[in-house]
C-alpha cells in the first residue's frame, strides 16, 4: 500500500472502505491497538484509516503520535482530524507543519466539541465554524486533502435543516474535497441527504459513516452524542431480544452487515466504519459480506 489523497483514491470511482479508530491513553491500550491494526485490520486493505482528536483537542498529542506511527510504520494512508475548539492560528500553522513534515496530507476539518462543555485551559479559539478551519488549511497547506462532516439525521446546533445545508456549501467553498457523514442507522437518511445535497448544489463524495450497536450501553452514549442517534423500531425489537451485549453486538453486527450490503449495491463512494478501536465487528462485517478484502 502506497500514501495517497484521500480525494485521489475517491477520484477514481471504486468503493472505499476505512476504519476509524481514537488515541490510547494507556500503554496497554496502544499495544492492543496496533495488534489489532497489525493483525486483523490490515489484512483487510482499507484504503485509509482516520484517527480523532478528542474533544476540546483533548487528545491532540496522542493523535499526532498516532497518526505519524500508523503511517510510518504500516505504510498506510492517514487522515488526521483536527478541530477548531480550543485552537488558535498559530497552534493550527504549527500542527499542519508538524504533518508536511511528516508526509501527512489528508486532514478532517471539525468544528469540534468542547471538552466537557468548556474550552481547555489555557488554549484560545480564533475559529467561528469549520469553513474557518477548511479555508486556513487550504491557505496553509494547498496540497492537503480536506474532509468535512456531513450529518444525515441533522446538526443538534442546526434545527434549520435548509441552514445547515447552507452551512456544509460554506465548507464546500473553503476549499473541502469530501464529506463524511456521522452515524446513522437507517439509510433512507444517508440517501435523501445525498439528494439535497445534489439539489443544493453539492456534488462532492459523500462517504457514510457506519458504527455498529456493540453493548446497551454503547447504545445509550450513542443517543447522547451531540449529533444523536434514531434507532429504528426493528434495531430496538432485535436488541430487546437478546440476553447480553455478546447478543448485542452480534445483533449490531448484523445490522450494520445488512446497511453496508445495501450501501454497496447502491454504488456509494466509500464505507467509513467507526470501530471504536475494537476489530471484532469490522472483521466479521467483511465475512459476511464475502468480501477478502475492503479495497474493491
Amino acid at each position: 500500500m502506497a500514501i495517497e489523497r484521500v480525494s485521489d483514491l475517491l477520484s477514481r470511482g471504486k468503493t472505499l472502505f476505512s476504519f476509524e479508530f481514537f488515541p490510547p491513553r494507556t500503554e496497554k491500550g496502544w499495544s492492543r491497538l496496533f495488534h489489532s491494526i497489525g493483525e486483523d485490520l490490515l489484512p483487510l486493505e482499507p484504503a485509509y484509516v482516520s484517527v480523532t482528536y478528542g474533544a476540546g483537542g483533548s487528545t491532540r498529542e496522542y493523535t499526532h503520535r498516532l497518526v505519524t506511527r500508523i503511517q510510518n510504520e504500516f505504510n498506510l494512508t492517514v487522515v488526521a482530524h483536527l478541530t477548531c475548539v480550543g485552537s488558535s492560528r498559530k497552534e493550527i500553522a504549527g500542527i499542519l507543519d508538524q504533518y508536511r513534515r511528516a508526509g501527512v496530507f489528508n486532514i478532517l476539518a471539525l468544528r469540534g466539541d468542547p471538552q466537557e462543555g468548556t474550552i481547555p485551559s489555557g488554549r484560545e479559539t480564533e475559529f467561528s465554524c469549520a469553513a474557518e478551519l477548511v479555508s486556513f488549511i487550504r491557505d496553509h497547506m494547498p496540497e492537503a486533502s480536506i474532509g468535512v462532516a456531513g450529518f444525515p439525521e441533522g446538526h443538534p446546533d442546526t434545527p434549520n435543516r435548509l441552514l445547515e445545508i447552507e452551512y456544509l456549501r460554506r465548507k464546500v467553498e473553503a476549499g473541502a474535497d469530501y464529506i463524511v457523514t456521522q452515524l446513522f442507522f437507517d439509510n433512507r437518511d444517508y440517501f435523501d441527504y445525498v439528494e439535497r445535497l445534489k439539489l443544493a448544489g453539492i456534488s462532492l463524495p459523500v462517504v457514510p459513516g457506519i458504527m455498529p450497536v456493540t453493548t446497551r450501553k454503547g447504545m445509550q452514549r450513542m443517543a447522547e452524542l451531540a449529533a444523536g442517534a434514531r434507532f429504528p423500531a426493528p434495531l430496538l425489537r432485535a436488541v430487546e431480544r437478546t440476553h447480553d451485549d455478546q447478543g448485542v453486538n452480534r445483533v449490531g453486527t448484523h445490522w450494520a452487515t445488512a446497511q453496508v450490503a445495501d450501501l454497496l449495491n447502491r454504488d456509494v463512494p466509500g464505507v467509513h466504519l467507526y470501530t471504536l478501536n475494537n476489530s471484532w465487528s469490522t472483521i466479521h462485517i467483511c465475512r459476511n459480506l464475502g468480501l477478502e478484502s475492503y479495497r474493491l
